[in-house]
């Protein structure tokens, strides 16, 4: 069978990332041929532009100087931006061609027996790419399979104005599977009355061997222990609680995202996805509020903590772990911090079944 799928699989996201890969590679296993649609609208294609963001700073000579003082920040994070390149030429099955709006998948769809919409936050109303409708298959010609696989809404509602587009979108595909429980409430709360399935988030579609796989060279790139710090927000919660842990068990720290450690600190620009599995792999800690670093330290049975966003997104995290009955790792302070190891052999078995719920939406969608 054909397959083509699409989500935000080229936006220097180590998330997004390996989740398309994931899903990918699992259908691919499944003996299909599969192909991610290589969608680039506007709105995801800014990334690693030297340019002012801020129209304060858009003034001249402001403008001269606000650049200036960004242009060696923005050389060091160029081999990120190579390592993410690579990642996508070397592993990535990518569409000859690239679409940049959903009139142009209209005007010439690619050619697939079934379409799959997913995964990530490809339903997220406060960003973008939620009122796209092609993330929502809109461009598939009528009489093929369209659906949904893990698409993630994040968000405990629809943003406001935007339930009816959501509500006849959705309806249009032929099945839908979402990321999250809550994600089933938002679209009933909505008036969707289709069936709508659970299912894990593609990562958890491969093993812990078939990570170990890509990442080809296990040996760790930071050789003395340390503490894996991902954040997203400049929370300070999550470095008091990192530097708390690194006090108590002589860790190092390696931080990577917008963290509160500071610039100076962040070690993202040689980091891309194979080397963010690594840094996970080897961690005896990782503290985040991110999604994927917490699913990949599950998968690779680390000690981590979950540190509660200010912005209204933990859902996918509750979610993910209440589910896996570890809810007690998602914190808000360093006064929640309890250091016991996590027993997987006790949840092993809930890690199990979540995953094959995944498997077996896939495998039946297949036969369609």
């Amino acid at each position: 069978m054909k397959i083509k799928t699409i989500t935000c699989h080229d936006v220097y996201n180590y998330g997004a990332s390996l989740q398309a890969y994931a899903l990918m590679r699992y259908l691919q296993d499944l003996g299909h041929e599969v192909e991610i649609i290589d969608y680039k609208p506007n709105y995801l294609s800014g990334h690693y532009k030297l340019k002012v963001a801020n129209p304060v700073y858009d003034k001249p000579l402001i403008k001269q100087l606000y650049l200036l003082a960004k242009f060696y920040p923005h050389l060091r994070s160029l081999k990120r931006k190579r390592l993410f390149d690579d990642f996508k030429k070397t592993y990535l099955k990518i569409t000859s061609v690239r679409y940049q709006n959903n009139e142009e998948l209209k005007r010439n769809p690619p050619i697939a027996d079934l379409y799959l919409a997913g995964s990530d936050q490809i339903w997220n109303t406060l960003f973008k790419n939620g009122k796209d409708p092609a993330f929502y298959l809109d461009f598939v010609p009528k009489g093929k399979v369209k659906a949904s696989y893990a698409a993630s809404m994040a968000t405990d509602k629809v943003l406001t104005g935007w339930e009816k587009f959501v509500f006849e979108k959705v309806m249009n595909l032929d099945s839908i599977a979402v990321r999250e429980k809550s994600a089933v409430s938002v679209l009933r709360n909505i008036g969707v009355t289709k069936e709508i399935s659970v299912v894990c988030d593609p990562v958890f579609l491969l093993s812990r061997s078939e990570w170990e796989n890509l990442m080809v060279d296990t040996s760790a790139i930071i050789k003395k222990p340390y503490i894996l710090v991902y954040d997203f927000d400049k929370n300070c919660n999550i470095k008091e609680i990192s530097q708390y842990i690194s006090d108590k068990l002589d860790l190092k720290i390696i931080p990577i995202g917008l963290t509160a450690f500071g610039f100076w600190a962040d070690y993202s620009n040689s980091v891309g996805p194979i080397e963010f599995l690594n840094l996970i792999y080897h961690a005896q800690y990782v503290i985040s509020n991110s999604f994927h670093a917490t699913a990949f330290a599950i998968l690779f049975q680390k000690n981590f903590y979950v540190v509660k966003r200010t912005e209204a997104l933990n859902t996918r995290m509750e979610d993910l772990l209440k589910g896996l009955s570890l809810s007690d790792r998602l914190i808000s302070s360093v006064q929640s911090l309890d250091l016991l190891d996590i027993d997987y052999a006790a949840i092993q078995n809930s890690i199990d079944g979540y995953s094959y719920l995944g498997k077996q939406y896939l495998e039946n969608i297949c036969k369609e």
